[in-house]
């Protein structure tokens, strides 16, 4: 996957109407999960993390305030240009498209959170981003993908919801087709239509565990939710793994 690539991402996350429409995700939610995963994998309070997608910054964010030194990449220079506005020392960003190592064997953690993942149309990304992950730590690092339970979205699937944020009402459905689950999202703004499409591909536990193989890491712990009980692939909402060397 190329930064030129004309992707749904690319304009989607770059559009100011998805950054309307998720305005409002929990910060309380984000930062309660930041503590507890940061305590989970006893990370020294210098440890390096790197947030990889960090969107506008929200979760790295988190973790600076718990004294960590952060790197949040994403390839949204819109999302970017925002989470810029919160640098300072020992918190950072930059564009970069994840796909390939940001910085070889310099972090201690790799943080890729909130459905970051499986956005690509061809499986050869998706293992390459893994073997980047790889590349980007430190001996002894540790990487973590938070990511949707596809057994339970499957289950628990809202196919048709509007919503109203700042004026403008988003009229979105949801489908599972041709191995992705996706939304898609449109809207009237100054009388002109807009339409957006969220795709992500259904990748499961066995999916991740391939990849793990294919890069030559160890998964080392599962969980279902942000509290880190245990993965449950029927009722967990989340499915959260960590893995390493």
């Amino acid at each position: 996957m190329q930064k030129e690539d004309i992707s749904w991402y690319a304009s989607w996350f770059d559009s100011p109407y998805y950054h309307i429409l998720y305005k409002d995700r929990d910060d309380s939610e984000a930062a309660d999960f930041m503590r507890k995963l940061t305590h989970h994998l006893e990370l020294n309070t210098d440890a390096k993390i790197l947030d990889l997608a960090c969107g506008k910054g929200r979760h790295s964010r988190h973790l600076s305030t718990l004294g960590y030194d952060v790197t949040g990449v994403d390839l949204s220079e819109e999302s970017i240009k925002f989470a810029k506005k919160f640098e300072k020392e020992h918190l950072r960003f930059a564009v970069h498209d994840m796909c390939l190592p940001y910085k070889e064997n310099a972090f201690d953690a790799v943080f890729n959170l909130f459905t970051s993942f499986g956005y690509f149309e061809k499986e050869e990304d998706n293992v390459r981003t893994i073997k980047a992950i790889k590349n980007n730590l430190a001996n002894n690092g540790l990487a973590v993908i938070d990511f949707l339970n596809v057994s339970y979205v499957a289950s628990n699937l809202v196919k048709e919801e509007s919503k109203t944020v700042e004026g403008v009402t988003f009229d979105i459905s949801r489908v599972i087709k041709d191995g992705y689950i996706q939304k898609n999202i449109s809207f009237t703004k100054d009388a002109k239509h807009h339409k957006y499409t969220e795709k992500v591909k259904a990748l499961t536990l066995a999916h991740f565990k391939n990849y793990f193989e294919e890069a030559g890491l160890q998964l080392k712990h599962i969980f279902g939710d942000y509290h880190l009980n245990t993965f449950d692939s029927n009722t967990s909402k989340r499915l959260i793994l960590i893995f390493g060397l």
